[in-house]
């Protein structure tokens, strides 16, 4: 029984991880490879890339509102919290891939 609980409890944690490594990649590839998108396919290239890059972006600005007392400590728990759960199914995501390889 405790085996199997801290299997699963790794693979949550293994999840999150590739999750939060998979957003803050893809967060940081297009900031040196992208500007402001100006057109109608560069904002849906936008939207398309925030899918993946978004969790890092949220918890980046989350984390630089707390900081400078913009923002509350429960909005500041409710967006790690969203972070967390995005990072997780882009985790399972990541996980679903290499199993499938």
């Amino acid at each position: 029984m405790t085996n199997h609980l801290f299997r699963d409890f790794m693979a949550l944690l293994f999840a999150l991880a590739a999750g939060l490594t998979l957003s803050g990649i893809t967060a940081n590839i297009y900031r040196i490879l992208a500007r402001k998108p100006e057109s109608r396919g560069g904002t849906i290239l936008y939207y398309g890339v925030m899918i993946f890059a978004g969790a890092s972006v949220l918890l980046e600005n989350a984390t630089r509102s707390y900081r400078k007392k913009d923002c509350s400590a429960l909005a500041f728990g409710f967006a790690a919290a969203l972070v967390g759960y995005w990072c997780f199914i882009l985790g399972v995501g990541v996980l679903t891939l290499l199993l499938l390889l």
